[in-house]
């Protein structure tokens, strides 16, 4: 991958991958995705909730469209050697065309990890060395258009949440709490995560983003899968050892220190 594609990522917080797994592949996952939620292709009236969610998928077409050449390359690019090749696929957030809210589109960073104490997702946990996460991954099983509630991304708002985790420490802030204060950033370009099936975006882990409503008529088929790192990210190194999500924390935490 080009240079200037890796500064676009420590800026942006983001790369969109086309071609990154091939079509028939994806035509593969779709089916089994179907078979998953219940409902019928061919039958809009089986389309009966706006969104259903479907867990790991481990069959071989999933471990095929995360394991291409193209994507570890650049996960390597990106995350040097601090990663592990994915095994499975999850979770699916499939999106129908549907009246009824979806309930689900607030503005949110994902967590990454859990401590004792923590019931359920929402008091899982994201610190500023991103413990448990190398990237937020998108994979696009179907054609997402613009109708199709493709995923928003705040490009460059994970500079903004590194200053924000800088200061909560080791420990750092439960997914609630780092929702309730992404009001105060300052504000960045939305971007739409559309693309033919078979895109990948690679989205740095402390990325902001939401889910959309659906106001298409064909239905969403997407993971949202964590790379997952071997160790915690270390940015107390010299900056020219660093990876590039380590470089992007470093300038977030300098930047909005000024």
């Amino acid at each position: 991958m080009p240079s200037e594609k890796i500064e676009q990522f420590i800026e942006s917080g983001y790369l969109k991958i086309e071609n990154a797994f091939s079509a028939e592949i994806a035509a593969e996952c779709r089916s089994l995705l179907w078979k998953a939620t219940g409902a019928d292709p061919d039958n809009p009236l089986t389309w009966t909730q706006p969104v259903i969610r479907i867990g790991e998928m481990g069959l071989e077409p999933f471990k095929a469209a995360a394991n291409t050449s193209v994507l570890h390359q650049t996960f390597h690019q990106l995350a040097g050697d601090n990663w592990y090749p994915r095994t499975t696929l999850g979770t699916f957030p499939i999106r129908f065309p549907s009246k009824v809210p979806a309930g689900d589109t607030g503005w949110h960073v994902d967590a990454s990890f859990s401590d004792d104490n923590a019931d359920n997702y929402f008091e899982w946990r994201i610190n500023v060395r991103s413990k448990g996460r190398a990237l937020l991954m998108l994979f696009l099983f179907s054609d997402v258009s613009e109708d199709d509630a493709p995923t928003l991304i705040r490009a460059g708002s994970h500079l903004d949440v590194a200053s924000l985790l800088q200061t909560a420490g080791e420990t750092g802030l439960s997914f609630v709490q780092l929702a309730q204060q992404l009001d105060q950033l300052p504000p960045r370009k939305e971007i739409a995560a559309t693309g033919t099936a078979g895109t990948v975006y690679l989205c740095h882990p402390f990325m902001v983003h939401a889910a959309q409503e659906h106001r298409g008529k064909n239905p969403k088929f997407m993971a949202q899968p964590p790379l997952l790192p071997k160790t915690d990210f270390n940015i107390k190194q010299p900056y020219d050892q660093c990876c590039p999500i380590e470089k992007a924390i470093i300038n977030g935490i300098k930047v909005n220190d000024l």
